[in-house]
């Protein structure tokens, strides 16, 4: 059984945690302010601006394991566009700031009620993995499926900035009451 350390105790927080628990792996949660990290995959469950405070709190524990970043660097005061250069991505930047852990982009493409109801429309919700370690990617994935979702392998870490693009369209259409909080995007295999 797989341990999932989730940093963060907000919505997404939550509905990941009710996912990775209700497939039957153990869930530890710990706040922004310091822990003892228990999993093997952690899960960043923070804001993007928030990134590099928990960085510096948790850095030396993520050593060796699997960090799966959840955010969105939207720049959130005007909606018009994302905070890292067009050639990057979030991931990107955690991933250059964690060279001992195995960074991997997931859950930014879903908001927390798809992921809790595990449903989008009639679609079941679907976890886009984007990552350069394919085992951890498939250890994920597996937890996802576990969980009751969907989860498909979205390729390199690369792909975290069309990840974080898809993510960032879907919050400014949500923000501009375009569709819902609770809907969004489905994937159709």
């Amino acid at each position: 059984m797989t341990t999932v350390s989730i940093i963060g105790n907000g919505n997404m927080a939550k509905a990941i945690g009710g996912v990775v628990a209700a497939g039957g792996s153990t869930v530890q949660y710990l706040g922004r302010d310091g822990g003892t990290v228990d999993g093997s995959i952690v899960v960043l469950a923070v804001p993007y601006p928030e990134v590099d405070a928990v960085l510096a709190t948790y850095g030396a524990q993520l050593a060796g394991k699997a960090v799966v970043d959840i955010t969105n660097p939207v720049d959130f005061a005007t909606f018009d566009g994302l905070t890292v250069p067009s050639d990057s991505s979030a991931a990107a930047v955690i991933a250059a700031a964690l060279p001992e852990s195995t960074v991997l982009k997931a859950f930014n493409t879903t908001f927390a009620a798809t992921l809790a109801t595990g449903k989008v429309g009639a679609e079941t919700t679907t976890v886009l993995i984007a990552g350069d370690d394919d085992a951890a990617k498939a250890e994920l994935g597996g937890l996802v499926r576990a969980g009751g979702l969907n989860a498909v392998d979205a390729g390199s870490l690369r792909r975290a900035r069309e990840l974080e693009a898809l993510g960032f369209l879907q919050i400014s259409l949500a923000a501009a009451e375009r569709v819902s909080w609770t809907g969004g995007f489905a994937v159709v295999a």
